[in-house]
């Protein structure tokens, strides 16, 4: 039987940085700033960002959450995700006349401008991500065709490119940076005349947050990470404490937090996805104050400093003039 006793001296331990990102901020900041301007109801196509808490508080304010642009009415207000859209929405929405404003992160936005580069060159391009994910179908959806996906080191072997010389590769924003080496190390071994960004795709706040984890890890008997289950920057969070050999578990409500996973534990880490809430993240340490934790103590890490500029049509009438 596991000890169930209370962790009355347990020590809760803080990554930094955690939490909302740059691109995250302003995406909820659009949002929020079209709906004291415009009224309700503002349309999003797919969640702003992956995170539960964020999505109930924006649709409280007004804002409506749609799967596809066919479910906005004409002339409509909608506004694109942090996760990108392909051309064709894009296109779609001129042909319905809607207003758009783009939330996509400037970062993701880095990623399309090089796959259209590319594509203009006459490159094939492999992508690396998970399949299904919108910044994935997001980004594909910048070329007709000449784009292959691959989750794996595992697919790079079954790859069949055209021309081998004329290839080159992006990657999804917010993967593992560990397992994303490892594929382009698969990569370069099988096609050597491979391109690659000339900076890397990978954000850096899913850099630095899986950074901070791997400084935490070894401080602590239990990681739990804020986010929700979509939130791919979350899950590899999860993943990385695990890799490290720390149990780990993700949340996104405090009831979720179960007392057996921190029972007879005497430091507790805790960390948050980019698109989780600070608030969110404090209402899980009240969680574990309750459940007996007592101190919690702020690790160091990298001070972020990062922001991204507003769309012009939702700037104050001043910084717009």
């Amino acid at each position: 039987m596991p000890d169930l006793t209370p962790a009355s001296a347990a020590e809760i331990l803080m990554a930094q940085p955690r939490g909302f990102c740059a691109g995250v901020d302003r995406a909820i900041e659009i949002v929020e700033r079209a709906l004291e301007r415009f009224g309700a109801p503002i349309y999003v196509r797919h969640e702003i960002v992956h995170n539960a808490y964020v999505v109930a508080d924006l649709r409280r304010k007004g804002a409506v959450f749609v799967g596809e642009l066919d479910e906005v009415p004409a002339g409509a207000t909608v506004i694109f995700s942090a996760h990108g859209v392909s051309r064709e929405v894009r296109e779609d929405a001129a042909r319905r006349g809607l207003h758009v404003f783009d939330a996509t992160c400037p970062l993701v936005t880095k990623v399309h401008v090089e796959v259209s580069k590319l594509r203009a060159q006459g490159c094939e391009i492999v992508m690396i991500g998970h399949r299904g994910h919108p910044e994935v179908e997001g980004t594909m959806g910048q070329a007709n065709g000449g784009m292959v996906l691959v989750e794996s080191v595992g697919d790079v072997q079954t790859l069949q490119i055209a021309d081998p010389s004329r290839l080159a590769y992006v990657t999804q924003t917010t993967l593992s940076v560990d397992e994303t080496r490892e594929i382009v190390a698969a990569l370069k071994a099988r096609f050597p005349d491979i391109r690659e960004p000339k900076k890397q795709d990978i954000c850096y706040a899913t850099q630095n947050r899986q950074d901070a984890v791997k400084f935490m890890a070894p401080q602590v008997e239990v990681v739990i990470v804020v986010g929700s289950p979509n939130s791919s920057n979350s899950n590899r969070l999860r993943e990385l404490a695990e890799r490290l050999g720390v149990p780990a578990y993700m949340v996104d409500a405090p009831e979720q937090v179960r007392p057996e996973w921190i029972a007879g534990k005497r430091r507790i880490g805790l960390t948050a996805g980019a698109s989780a809430p600070e608030a969110l993240a404090q209402s899980i340490v009240e969680r574990l104050r309750e459940l007996g934790a007592r101190q919690v103590r702020p690790l160091e890490g990298i001070e972020e400093n990062m922001a991204f500029p507003l769309p012009r049509g939702l700037l104050p009438t001043s910084a717009a003039a």
